[in-house]
């Protein structure tokens, strides 16, 4: 037993130094060499456990000459040099490095080492499978997302299916240094017939990329058609926003299931996800009120889409905070109130100022639920959702409008789009259903 221990240990040592010599081994053979990027002391620990984002801050210093440029291939190494993995290299940007790929990972599967062509295929194969385990797409949903960045290990990357098309968001240089490949691993996937690509121009400033001249988007098949939860949705695919978010998907359809006899109003409706939703379940009346005319128009062509009653659902252009001022004079009142602002905090900077909009428009929606009625309140703000203070918010607001909440029900983005629970970073949608008294 002794000797069968001994030899255990000798053979988990054995492949423990194989595996970091596999993938000195490769750095060492590529035919560009390959740069390292040397954590300080103390910062090797967050990226063993999976962080995928290397700051700057945490660097320090880089061995290679002439030394790396931006998309270049790097292993990221402790302060004896020894590697931890290999990601993909940012002169620019306050993220240094993008771990693509474990020691531990390495040694388990070699044929992706330094290799982003074999490492797309893989991780985007893999997103695929998710899905497919999630049902994803199915009968009643074809609108779903393929590819959610670090969630899908693929840090900078988004990918939305719309029905039979592919929406690329990309938001790292190295997303579009390797567009090509994305694009030819997305084409393989089943029901796929056409991409569209659209770089996130402000983040990509900051990755080194100006693309502010770039046409970026194919306009020659919009709009489509996308299904969810069986409802028609167009999606528009001008500009730089779909005009549909598939990550409420879940929210939506829970809404539906409890919005039959119900007197329904959708503030900052948008093109009308949620009172389409409800009027599907059985409400009595479902108003819908947003200051854009084009995601209006589009909302109204979804009632007609779905054979929805117009008596039923209609659509108000209207800036929120002057509606709900307007009916909180008038006294008006409804069962259930949805309250879906967009992005308020799109930084921490940000937080304080958004925190403050947050609490007002969530006190106007309080004061136009009815007693004992339901408020589903929503934050996309990252920066609000990452800071723990969302609920806090509520109940600020609560007391500014003389009203008791109660939570019943909190939720975040749907099932497609994972978290990398080493980068909770990743998550930024709150949904939140209140009982107001």
């Amino acid at each position: 037993m002794v000797m069968g221990c001994r030899f255990f240990m000798s053979t988990t040592l054995s492949l423990a130094a194989t595996a970091t010599a596999t993938l000195q081994e490769f750095a060492s053979n590529h035919a560009k060499g390959v740069a390292k990027v040397v954590l300080k002391k103390g910062k090797t620990q967050l990226f063993k456990d999976g962080s995928p984002m290397v700051y700057s801050g945490a660097v320090d210093r880089i061995v290679g000459r002439p030394p790396p440029i931006t998309g270049d291939l790097v292993l990221v190494t402790d302060g004896t040099e020894k590697p931890i993995g290999w990601g993909l290299y940012n002169s620019v940007s306050m993220f240094c490095v993008r771990l693509m790929q474990l020691e531990d990972e390495a040694a388990k599967d070699p044929s992706c080492v330094l290799n982003v062509d074999r490492l797309l295929e893989s991780r985007i194969g893999s997103a695929v499978e998710l899905r497919r385990q999630l049902r994803l797409p199915s009968a009643q949903t074809n609108a779903y997302r393929l590819v959610n960045s670090e969630g899908d290990r693929l840090s900078g990357l988004i990918v939305d299916i719309f029905g039979d098309e592919a929406v690329v968001a990309s938001s790292a240089a190295w997303v579009e240094k390797y567009k090509q490949q994305i694009r030819d691993c997305i084409s393989k996937t089943n029901h796929v017939n056409h991409i569209t690509w659209r770089p996130s121009i402000d983040i990509l400033k900051e990755e080194g990329l100006d693309l502010s001249h770039s046409r970026g988007v194919d306009l020659s098949h919009s709009p489509r058609m996308a299904l969810e939860n069986g409802i028609y949705y167009l999606v528009s695919l001008e500009g730089q926003k779909t005009g549909f978010y598939a990550d409420q998907r879940e929210n939506r359809l829970y809404l539906s299931s409890i919005s039959n006899g119900q007197k329904v109003l959708d503030v900052c409706c948008y093109t009308g996800g949620f009172a389409l939703n409800a009027a599907r379940g059985g409400a009595l009346s479902v108003t819908g009120v947003d200051s854009s005319s084009p995601a209006l128009e589009i909302a109204r062509e979804n009632v007609v889409l779905n054979n929805l009653d117009p008596r039923v659902i209609s659509f108000r252009k209207e800036d929120a905070t002057h509606f709900m001022k307007k009916a909180i004079a008038n006294d008006d009142s409804w069962d259930i109130v949805i309250l879906d602002p967009p992005k308020l905090a799109p930084s921490r900077k940000a937080l304080q100022n958004a925190s403050g909009m947050y609490r007002n428009l969530n006190s106007l929606a309080m004061q136009l639920t009815r007693r004992g009625g339901l408020l589903m309140t929503c934050s996309c703000s990252g920066a609000m959702t990452q800071s723990g203070t969302f609920l806090r918010v509520l109940q600020g607001a609560a007391s500014m409008a003389g009203r008791k909440i109660t939570v019943v029900r909190q939720a975040g983005a749907g099932c497609d789009h994972p978290i990398d629970p080493s980068y909770p970073e990743g998550e930024y949608l709150s949904n939140v259903l209140l009982r107001v008294q």
